[in-house]
């Protein structure tokens, strides 16, 4: 399996790849407040990398987070959505505003997009990246290592809460991520 090691060589596949530098781009264009796009986007470029894919392995959707508590509508999520299939219509966007997505986890209130990721279930999907000013930005709460080393695990919100780590649980089954990546490891714990 190939080997990525440091945050640095993260930024490096991430920037080498024209196709997720343009979305960032768009991303940027938008101005949403903490935004990042996060999860699979990510997740699926590195496990690609990891089992020497020449072919980008398809994305059910590009998720775009954000954080605004002023503007928490659904509604107002599908605006920013539409604004960004104006740029690129082929692409699956899916946005949304992490200061009402503690709804959805039955949490308390996130107070960032970055505690929204920490909550997200799985480790390595609780990551995201932005371009600032052309800059290339990554935030993960539990650090890159499960990523890079194609470790699958819950993050420590789905796994101390005994539903959510059933949710957990349902979505490795139903993602049947090992189908696609055979040298993933993943684990209940």
């Amino acid at each position: 399996m190939k080997r990525l090691r440091t945050e640095r060589d993260l930024i490096t596949l991430i920037e080498s790849d024209t196709w997720m530098m343009e979305i960032l781009r768009c991303v940027e264009q938008q101005q949403l407040p903490d935004s990042w796009v996060c999860a699979g986007f990510i997740r699926s470029k590195v496990w690609d990398y990891l089992h020497d894919y020449q072919d980008r392995t398809p994305l059910a959707d590009i998720d775009v987070i954000y954080f605004d508590k002023q503007l928490i509508s659904e509604e107002q999520e599908k605006q920013y959505e539409q604004r960004l299939l104006e740029l690129l219509p082929k692409e699956p966007w899916s946005v949304k505003n992490q200061a009402r997505m503690h709804i959805v986890n039955a949490s308390e209130p996130y107070q960032s997009s970055i505690d929204g990721m920490a909550h997200f279930p799985e480790i390595p999907t609780a990551i995201g990246v932005r371009l600032t000013k052309g800059v290339l930005e990554l935030a993960a709460p539990y650090g890159i290592q499960h990523l890079l080393s194609g470790i699958v695990a819950p993050t420590p919100f789905f796994y101390k809460h005994t539903h959510l780590h059933e949710i957990y649980q349902k979505r490795i089954y139903n993602k049947q991520w090992q189908s696609n990546w055979p040298k993933l490891f993943i684990t209940t714990r």
